[in-house]
């Protein structure tokens, strides 16, 4: 009778799961990627074959114009039509497959605070910072522009939510700038699809060091409530993992 503990057992046990995203091959992710983005966009093989083909053409007819002559020409030319039929397929499935995950993701629970990981250095998300019992939500984010506190729900609950935590957030941080946004695509509303550009648009209205000061004294205002988990569901798709594959890193 073999041990339930036996390491050849459980290897052979986990050998049929599907590998965690952190240990796929990049050549994996961008499978795992294109098959996800085909589930909402079927005619992503088509378009991403047609831009390659015109992308290349052009990409041959412009290295063809290079001073040579014989096969050196035909060489230059197949090796730029490849090269910049690539680039463009690549760019085309990025912008796809990032409007595929954000069809994915809205209207979902958490949906906001899944777009607003994109935001690169110099800006800290914190989400589900208050919420209410019908799961509505407030994120807030700290960068240059200041406190950007994002609602998610339904829009009467999630107003006077976000009044309550600004009135919080301007006791603690009366010198910074607080700024309400509530995601949707009603009425002084912004779509998931445009969030991380608007907060990006705000302005720069602090420093560096003084963001630093102001997540210090937000520590304050954090530690006085609890904390909600976001809901596990399609909501967790990996916005900033999915760019870093687009962009090859």
């Amino acid at each position: 009778m073999a041990k339930k503990n036996d390491p050849k057992n459980a290897a052979a046990s986990t050998k049929g799961a599907a590998p965690a995203p952190g240990q796929m091959k990049r050549r994996q992710q961008l499978v795992e990627t294109y098959r996800i983005t085909k589930r909402n966009d079927p005619t992503i093989g088509v378009r991403l074959l047609v831009t390659f083909v015109v992308a290349a053409a052009v990409g041959f007819g412009l290295f063809w114009l290079l001073p040579g002559s014989g096969v050196v020409s035909y060489v230059l030319a197949g090796i730029g039509a490849l090269l910049i039929g690539l680039l463009a397929t690549m760019i085309v499935f990025s912008r796809r497959a990032q409007s595929s995950a954000y069809a994915q993701m809205e209207g979902q629970p958490g949906a906001g605070a899944a777009a607003l990981g994109m935001l690169r250095r110099g800006w800290k998300v914190e989400p589900a910072v208050a919420f209410t019992r019908q799961q509505d939500v407030v994120h807030r984010v700290v960068g240059p522009p200041g406190i950007v506190l994002v609602g998610e729900g339904n829009p009467t609950r999630v107003r006077t939510l976000l009044t309550a935590e600004r009135r919080k957030h301007e006791r603690v941080v009366a010198d910074v700038p607080v700024h309400e946004v509530i995601v949707g695509r009603e009425d002084g509303q912004v779509p998931l699809p445009k969030l991380m550009r608007h907060v990006q648009k705000l302005g720069r209205k602090i420093k560096p060091a003084e963001q630093t000061d102001v997540l210090m004294r937000l520590k304050a205002l954090d530690s006085q409530r609890g904390k909600i988990p976001l809901p596990k569901g399609p909501v967790p798709t990996n916005m900033k993992g999915l760019r870093q594959n687009m962009r090859g890193r």
